[in-house]
C-alpha cells in the first residue's frame, strides 16, 4: 500500500523535509505520498497554530480520502522540546482525532541542523572551494547555539567571501538557500547525532510499520 503522509511545516522553506520523509520510507520499504498543502487555496487566512492548519487541511483534502499520518514540524523556541509535544498532541487530539502524528522538534530552530555540514553552505554560498574559517559549533554544541538562524546567516556569508551589493544579493537569497541546504541534508553525516534528529527519525519509522 502506499502511505498517505500530510506534510505541515512553519514555512515554505522547510519544504525540503519532505525529501527526508520520503527517504526515510524508502529506507523502510514503504512507498509514501506526501503532501504538504497549499493553503493559499483557500478563500479566508489560515491561523498559525497547528490545530488551524489541521483544520485547513482537512477542507483541502478534496478527495475526501483521509491520511494515514501527519508529520508536524514546530521549532521549540526558547522553551522545551517536550512543551511543544504536548502541544502537537493536544492539536491533533482536537483538530483531527485518531490521526497518527509525528512531531519534528528541533531544539531552538531547525536552522541548526543546518550548521554542520560546512561543505554544502560553502556549496549555496557559490564558493565551493572556499577556505575562509566559518566559526561552526560541532555537533555536541551545535543546539546550544542561541540564535543558529543568525549564526547560518553570517556562515553563508563568510563562505561567500563576497562584499558589497554582490553580498546583499546573497543576504536576500537566505530563504532560497535555507531550503537547499535542507533538501542537502546528510541524514548519515552529523545530523545524525542530535538529539531531536534522532527523535523524527525513530519515530517515523515506528509509525511507518503499522502500513
Amino acid at each position: 500500500m502506499t502511505v498517505r503522509a500530510l506534510y505541515l511545516c512553519e514555512g515554505s522553506s522547510d519544504m525540503g523535509l519532505r525529501l527526508h520523509i520520503e527517504e526515510i520510507a524508502a529506507d523502510e520499504g514503504k512507498e509514501i505520498l506526501v503532501t504538504s498543502p497549499d493553503f493559499d487555496r483557500l478563500r479566508y487566512p489560515v491561523g498559525h497554530s497547528v490545530a488551524d492548519k489541521l483544520r485547513a487541511a482537512r477542507k483541502l483534502n478534496d478527495k475526501g480520502s483521509d491520511y494515514d499520518l501527519v508529520v508536524i514540524h514546530r521549532d521549540s523556541d526558547d522553551g522545551p522540546p517536550e512543551r511543544r509535544r504536548r502541544e502537537i498532541a493536544a492539536a491533533v487530539s482536537a483538530a483531527w482525532p485518531g490521526l497518527t502524528h509525528v512531531p519534528v522538534i528541533p531544539v531552538r530552530m531547525l536552522e541548526a541542523w543546518l550548521l554542520l555540514d560546512t561543505a554544502a553552505i560553502r556549496e549555496v554560498a557559490g564558493n565551493p572551494n572556499g577556505r575562509v574559517a566559518l566559526g561552526l559549533p560541532k555537533p555536541a554544541r551545535a543546539e546550544a547555539v542561541a540564535d543558529p538562524k543568525h549564526l547560518l546567516k553570517e556562515a553563508i556569508a563568510k563562505a561567500s567571501e563576497e562584499k558589497g551589493r554582490d553580498l546583499r544579493k546573497l543576504q536576500n537569497r537566505f530563504s532560497e538557500n535555507r531550503r537547499r541546504l535542507l533538501q542537502m541534508l546528510d541524514r548519515q553525516g552529523p545530523v545524525s547525532q542530535l538529539a531531536s534528529w534522532k527523535a523524527f527519525d525513530a519515530e517515523l519509522r515506528e509509525a511507518l510499520k503499522s502500513y
